[in-house]
Formats: structure tokens, sequence, C-alpha cells
């Protein structure tokens, strides 16, 4: 179990993301290698066909990934990332994306990430992202 003091300090350092203010989404880091992010989509992120651009849908996916990626206090950067979507969304729906680790060996990390549309439990995107993390930590870490 994680330091409480720990786990606040990565939580502001995750909460302090000038994108994730910007788009509205709000993150909620559940456990290391898990977390949740949302946002309601609002007309300014829609396409010309009217449905939430593709870029927003990513970049929600995106966040839940680097939240989940960093939730140890140890800097980690996207290698990889392949994302498939499912499914449209529109003005008004709000998204979820949840990311939760699936591999964590050595200097890499693989994170399975789902995008659902909260109101109607539809699946709209998935991805597969590959991480790299850094000699560095942003909070240090736990004495072994």
């Amino acid at each position: 179990m994680m330091d409480p003091t720990r786990a606040a300090a990565i939580d502001a350092h995750i909460q302090n993301d000038a994108f994730m203010r910007f788009l509205g989404a709000e993150v909620a880091i559940v456990s290391p290698g898990h977390s949740r992010v949302s946002l309601t989509v609002t007309e300014q992120m829609t396409n010309f066909h009217g449905i939430t651009h593709g870029g927003v849908v990513f970049a929600l996916g995106d966040l839940a990934f680097a939240a989940a990626s960093n939730s140890r206090g140890q800097t980690a950067v996207a290698l990889n990332v392949s994302i498939t979507f499912l499914n449209p969304s529109k003005v008004g729906d709000r998204l979820v994306a949840e990311a939760r680790e699936c591999h964590r060996g050595g200097r890499t990390g693989l994170y399975e990430i789902t995008v659902m549309d909260a109101t109607s439990d539809t699946l709209i995107a998935r991805s597969q992202d590959l991480v790299y993390r850094k000699k560095e930590w942003f909070v240090a870490p736990e004495p072994e």
C-alpha cells in the first residue's frame, strides 16, 4: 500500500496538467497503474460532421494513460499509442477513459485504455499504449 503522503503528492502533480484543465477534464487516480479521466463533450470539441473530434477522444485516452503510467511518482513518457475508434459521440456526452497497466517490466510498461460514453455505456475507443520510464522521480520513491 502506498504511503498517503506520497499518494497525495503524486495526485497533486498529475492534477496540475494545463491541457487537462483546458479540456475541462477531471482525473481520478484509483490506484498505482490505474486511472480514470472524464470530460463532457462541448460544441467546440466537435468536427464538421457534428461528432466528437477524434483528437479529443485521443487526448482523453492519453490523459488517462499519462495519469496511470506516472501514478507511482516516476517520470514516464509515451513511446507508442495505437488507438481504434469504434463509435461516435456527440455534444453533451460524458466520456470516461480508463487506463489499466497490463505489464510493467524494467523501463517500459504496457497499458490498455478504454473510452466509454458514460450515459449510454457505449465503447467509443480502445487503445494499447507503451510507456518509457525515465530514471527520474517527481515524487521520491518509497524506501525499499
